[in-house]
């Protein structure tokens, strides 16, 4: 199938521009959790109340990096490429430690309310993606697997020989699944809030069939260039089959407020495929749950923060007694 170029928009100007349509915000918003306009921007910007950064971002030498606990924001070297982490709470707390990822087009700073809130009684970090934040740009194309490095590389050096929970939200959450099971002696926990389903490039085909025209054509074409690549992380994201992580504890949140019908006449097609999309997540655990945030959009730990540390902590918890 060929792609028909959308000339009048470009994809930059879909995913991060403020002053894009409310239809394009909708349907790329609930796609990968790119562009923060329509998806809760003004509850997005109330996070300025703690960041992350205030410490002072530096670069550890290599003793120190060995040696010392991140506590505020530093730059780490994974696979010759400077990653921006943050992390909270008290290093020498036992039990899991909580790694948050943030969706496409976010960063770390987005999570930062969210953080400071779970790093009252855990230890939790996040970091920015290649490409994301203040992370590098990433030198090429990029795929699962290196994404997947990038995240072993971070997980080494903020949770050492512990095990880690990942909270991944939209594209991150997308991410964490897919890494789970083939690092099962790492990953002890998962929540997933509004996690891209794993078949959304084949989602989108089916809801936007190619023989629709105008807006509905352009955002079909564009978000399947964000699949292909076309994205700040220059991410390959194909379509793949949940696969298990074992007995782990997993917990799948949805949304509960329908906003894709602002995408005419395709937006109720869209709802059921995302709805659907997560109960398969459910697959990657025989002790999965699914939960949906009623009062939520796609920005969960935004519209019900308490909802999102309560899920987090709870599986926390449950990764702890399992050790």
């Amino acid at each position: 199938m060929r792609l028909t170029p959308a000339p009048t928009l470009s994809l930059e100007d879909l995913m991060l521009r403020k002053t894009r349509t409310s239809v394009a915000a909708a349907l790329c918003c609930t796609v990968l959790g790119v562009g923060v306009t329509g998806c809760g921007a003004d509850k997005l910007d109330k996070l300025d109340e703690w960041d992350p950064l205030a410490s002072g971002t530096r670069t550890p030498t290599a003793a120190q990096t060995a040696a010392t606990p991140i506590s505020g924001t530093e730059k780490i070297t994974v696979a010759g490429r400077s990653v921006n982490v943050s992390c909270s709470g008290d290093p020498g707390k036992d039990g899991p430690v909580i790694i948050l990822m943030h969706g496409a087009g976010d960063g770390l700073d987005k999570l930062a309310a969210l953080q400071k809130t779970l790093g009252e009684r855990n230890r939790v970090c996040s970091y920015d993606r290649l490409g994301s934040g203040a992370s590098d740009q990433p030198e090429g194309p990029q795929d699962l697997a290196g994404t997947g490095e990038i995240l072993t590389g971070v997980i080494g050096r903020v949770a050492g020989d512990r095990p880690a929970v990942l909270a991944g939200h939209s594209l991150g959450g997308l991410i964490a699944a897919r890494y789970a099971p083939d690092h099962q002696d790492r990953v002890k926990g998962l929540v997933l809030m509004d996690a891209t389903p794993s078949t959304m490039l084949d989602d989108i085909k089916k809801a936007i069939p190619e023989s629709a025209t105008g807006p509905a054509a352009e955002l079909r074409a564009q978000n399947l260039a964000v699949f292909q690549g076309q994205n700040p992380e220059k991410l390959v994201i194909p379509d793949g089959k949940v696969r298990s992580a074992g007995d782990i504890p997993v917990e799948v949140i949805r949304h509960g407020q329908p906003y894709l019908a602002a995408v005419p006449k395709y937006g109720p097609r869209l709802e059921k495929a995302w709805a659907e999309g997560q109960r398969r997540w459910l697959a990657l655990s025989s002790a999965a749950k699914l939960s949906t945030a009623k009062d939520s959009g796609h920005y969960i730990y935004v519209d019900q923060p308490d909802l999102a540390v309560q899920a987090i902590e709870r599986v926390t918890e449950q990764a702890a007694r399992r050790r």
